[in-house]
């Protein structure tokens, strides 16, 4: 008979579980509860998915802008830097610190690479240049008159010097625009005017085409002097074999030629010096490919760098997440322990808070998007640059709300969902 009961008795219905746009609209009201404690819990979040955009917008910036800068120069030059001066093994001073070149190795890169077109010999200091009232610390250059065919540097106003006033070392100078507006001069009134370079006086007879900045100094801040002027007057060094070279700026006679160049310099400049194998070579050769291929790798690396220490705050939001997670589920065991009473398991549990972190994160994590679109798009007018906005970044900065909402209320969610239902309901 009881075994009859039991067959015709009808089942106790289970509870319902709750769907995936259930939960999230649950947890999207328990936020709305407590709209000042989420909005500063989802700061650390927004402030570094906005700092992680904004900072690869900026590296990737700075990036095109260097080697656009450098493809500028030409894309057919090869430098060429004297080597390095040491002060006792194994200190060093640096590439271009002895003066290993001179200016007959110039003149025989010219005779002896046949796919070499033209040379830029030139000797720097930095010297202070005094015109009336005015003086400024500058960057003084010696070179030919070729400089102005391979480099590019054409006068705005008045002329260059020729190769009568360098075989004299005439003291005629050319100078950049910054130089001049430091000075207080223009591109019309600096012709004919009298600087002061050590005590020696030179006659403006040109002003130099606006060139701007490079990764490696400002273009424009620079005095132009003939090569045996700057060598004789100015710097007093001169070599055994010739005047002194820092560095010589060579052109190849076509962009196809460049290698063939650099190694034509290379063996050259190894006979001439009598550098035979194992010796280390006392010059260095570079073209434009090496020098942005420098360039962009050093970029990545400060972006690779200055992106991780701006993803650090990432983690700080994460343990915000974490935090204020903790304190809901203490604020709501009675709510855990009547929803257990009613007959949701655990896992029902689990999920709620779980999903509840994830949409912290996730609207957090969209909110440092938007804001940091918009840096990148004020960065963009106010640089003049035209970046587009990563969206690998911004792909990958919601990946990681994702990954922070699961990893830092994974905790929570457990420590909710394992709570005794008797004893959630006594507590106060």
């Amino acid at each position: 008979m009881a075994t009859r009961l039991r067959r015709y008795q009808r089942p106790s219905a289970s509870p319902r579980r709750l769907t995936l746009p259930e939960i999230l609209a649950m947890a999207w009201f328990s936020l709305l509860l407590n709209r000042l404690r989420s909005g500063l819990t989802m700061l650390g979040i927004i402030i570094g998915i906005a700092a992680v955009i904004a900072v690869v917008t900026i590296g990737r910036g700075a990036q095109a802008e260097t080697e656009s800068q450098l493809k500028s120069l030409g894309s057919n030059l090869i430098y060429v830097r004297s080597g390095v001066a040491t002060i006792g093994a194994p200190a060093s001073q640096g590439a271009g610190s002895a003066t290993t070149l001179n200016w007959q190795d110039a003149r025989a890169i010219v005779k002896g690479c046949e796919a070499v077109k033209n040379v830029a010999p030139t000797l720097g200091s930095r010297a202070q240049v005094v015109w009336d009232s005015h003086n400024t610390q500058t960057y003084l250059t010696g070179t030919t008159p070729d400089f102005m065919e391979v480099r590019d540097f054409l006068p705005l106003t008045g002329r260059f010097f020729n190769i009568v006033e360098l075989d004299q070392g005439s003291r005629v100078a050319l100078i950049g625009q910054t130089v001049g507006e430091n000075l207080g001069l223009t591109a019309t009134t600096a012709l004919g005017q009298t600087l002061r370079i050590r005590g020696e006086a030179f006659t403006i007879i040109g002003t130099l085409e606006y060139k701007g900045s490079n990764s490696f100094r400002d273009q424009d801040d620079q005095v132009i002097i003939p090569l045996t002027t700057m060598a004789r007057r100015i710097v007093g060094i001169n070599a055994i074999r010739g005047i002194s070279l820092d560095s010589i700026v060579a052109a190849a006679k076509s962009p196809d030629q460049v290698e063939a160049a650099q190694f034509q310099i290379t063996n050259l400049l190894r006979l001439r010096h009598g550098i035979v194998p194992p010796q280390t070579e006392d010059f260095t050769v570079r073209n434009q490919a090496d020098l942005v291929s420098a360039s962009s790798s050093v970029s990545k690396i400060f972006t690779i760098l200055l992106g991780g220490a701006a993803a650090i705050s990432l983690v700080v939001g994460g343990i915000g997440i974490m935090n204020i997670m903790l304190v809901s589920v203490t604020e709501r065991t009675r709510e855990i322990g009547l929803r257990r009473a009613l007959g949701a398991r655990s896992g029902d549990i689990l999920q709620q808070f779980l999903w509840e972190s994830i949409v912290l994160s996730m609207v957090g994590g969209a909110l440092g998007i938007g804001l940091g679109v918009g840096i990148s798009v004020l960065i963009n007018l106010a640089l003049g640059w035209r970046v587009p906005i990563p969206l690998d970044a911004v792909l990958a900065s919601l990946g990681v709300c994702g990954v922070v909402g699961v990893f830092f209320g994974a905790y929570p969610a457990q420590k909710a969902s394992l709570l005794d239902p008797i004893a959630a309901l006594r507590s106060n």
